[in-house]
């Protein structure tokens, strides 16, 4: 039985990983628009950076854990490829096309996505309310991308379907973190190596005359770091920190905060607004999400990135 004050530390550790992670678009959208750095570079180096800060955490730990069977690596690398690499690139399009309010909603169907994917590749059956909450999602998607506007609809199409490949792109994160898991590799181990193979992915893509230019330059460089470890890392050890206090389903549900905050802060601070029936769209979705977590087993988390979510967004 957990005392108040631990579920009161719980809730409120995994409410500030909400807000950290929410805030990830303002970095995202500060460093291609202040620092003009192109969206590859940006994506990289958040990659590299949480990943050269996990592996001194966990080598400072527990060094041993970081072994990597030589069977596992062609895991990994699918993991570090499709599941950082992948969805990274076409996540922060989706926040340049859509504004981070509605990139993070439309992200948030990364649940439908896990339910529909592992019902062919764990054989997972699929109840009434996976059923029902799948036909929320899929409704709130519609009201998001504005399919009652259809002048609107034509103006971004490109938006809509990188906002919803993000959550796909979101979904086959979370399974290959099930699927390292299940391999038994913690998650501060598996976020390690996917982040620092996603980068080894993404370097090939990048100009080293701006990677050296974004070297020289402390602002720049400043805006990486605080993306890397506020956001992406900081936001990962609040959560793991509130699990100690929490159910991990209770935990992955206070997640779904996430796309509400960085709705508001996309408003707050950027300027962006959500129509009525966009916000009940998101509404539609951020419901579904719960149905889904409350169908899922105390050791899976289909919210917020994994068993014990390194968060992805």
């Amino acid at each position: 039985m957990r005392s108040p004050n631990s579920l009161f530390r719980g809730y409120s550790l995994v409410l500030l990983a909400a807000v950290l992670w929410g805030a990830i678009g303002l970095f995202y959208t500060a460093l291609m628009t202040t620092y003009r750095l192109p969206a590859l570079e940006v994506i990289f180096w958040r990659a590299l950076i949480a990943s050269a800060a996990l592996f001194l955490i966990q080598g400072l730990r527990q060094r041993r854990a970081l072994i990597l069977h030589r069977r596992d690596w062609l895991l990994f690398l699918g993991f570090g490829l499709i599941g950082v690499a992948g969805f990274y690139a076409i996540y922060i399009q989706a926040i340049a096309l859509t504004g981070m309010g509605v990139a993070a909603v439309l992200m948030y169907t990364a649940p439908a996505w896990v339910t529909v994917l592992s019902a062919f590749i764990f054989h997972e059956r699929l109840t009434a309310r996976k059923v029902v909450a799948l036909i929320l999602a899929v409704s709130g998607c519609a009201l998001v991308g504005r399919v009652y506007d259809l002048a609107g609809v034509r103006l971004n199409p490109r938006g809509l379907l990188a906002g919803l490949g993000a959550g796909l792109g979101y979904g086959l994160y979370i399974l290959f973190s099930k699927a390292a898991t299940q391999r038994h590799y913690s998650a501060w181990t598996t976020m390690a190596y996917a982040l620092g193979l996603g980068a080894l992915c993404l370097l090939p893509l990048q100009d080293l005359a701006g990677l050296r230019q974004t070297l020289g330059s402390p602002p720049t460089l400043g805006w990486l770091l605080a993306m890397g470890l506020i956001p992406t890392l900081g936001g990962a050890v609040a959560f793991n920190a509130g699990l100690h206090h929490l159910p991990a389903s209770n935990a992955s549900i206070i997640a779904t905060l996430e796309p509400v905050v960085a709705a508001f802060l996309g408003w707050a601070v950027l300027g962006e607004t959500l129509a009525l029936w966009q916000m009940a769209g998101a509404g539609l979705i951020l419901i579904a999400v719960v149905l889904l977590q409350t169908t899922a087993g105390p050791g899976t988390t289909a919210g917020s990135g994994e068993q014990s979510p390194l968060s992805a967004t």
